[in-house]
């Protein structure tokens, strides 16, 4: 399979730093290809929120199993998406990531929407 690759959407901080701003780029879902999240677990701060608008009827998502841990040994996870929006966060990242740090997710047939993946920046930024 070859999947559709999205990236992760960081904010943009104002010159005050004290707001942060994620103009949101959305991804239409093709149920038969699947989506890689590329560099999802980058952050390494728990921030990631994976935000699914499913435009069909209830559907179902697996979380797919990563190969960079011991602990993906537990296996994928296969949740209900509700029609409408779901925002997903993951609370085992270690599960789901793969060696490269990305995520892949599988969509049930019939399943229709869009999805785009947000996160906080880790760390401090580099001077100006």
């Amino acid at each position: 399979m070859t999947r559709d690759i999205i990236d992760v959407q960081y904010p943009t901080l104002d010159h005050t730093e004290s707001i942060a701003n994620i103009g949101i780029t959305k991804t239409t879902v093709t149920q038969a290809n699947g989506i890689t999240i590329a560099d999802a677990f980058s952050n390494k701060n728990n921030s990631l929120f994976i935000v699914i608008e499913n435009t069909a009827t209830s559907s179902l998502l697996t979380v797919k199993a990563g190969d960079a841990y011991p602990n993906s040994m537990l296996g994928d996870i296969v949740i209900e998406l509700p029609a409408g929006v779901s925002a997903i966060q993951l609370q085992d990242l270690s599960r789901f990531e793969k060696a490269d740090g990305s995520i892949d997710l599988d969509f049930a047939e019939g399943f229709k929407g869009n999805i785009y993946a947000i996160a906080k920046w880790a760390g401090v930024r580099e001077a100006a």
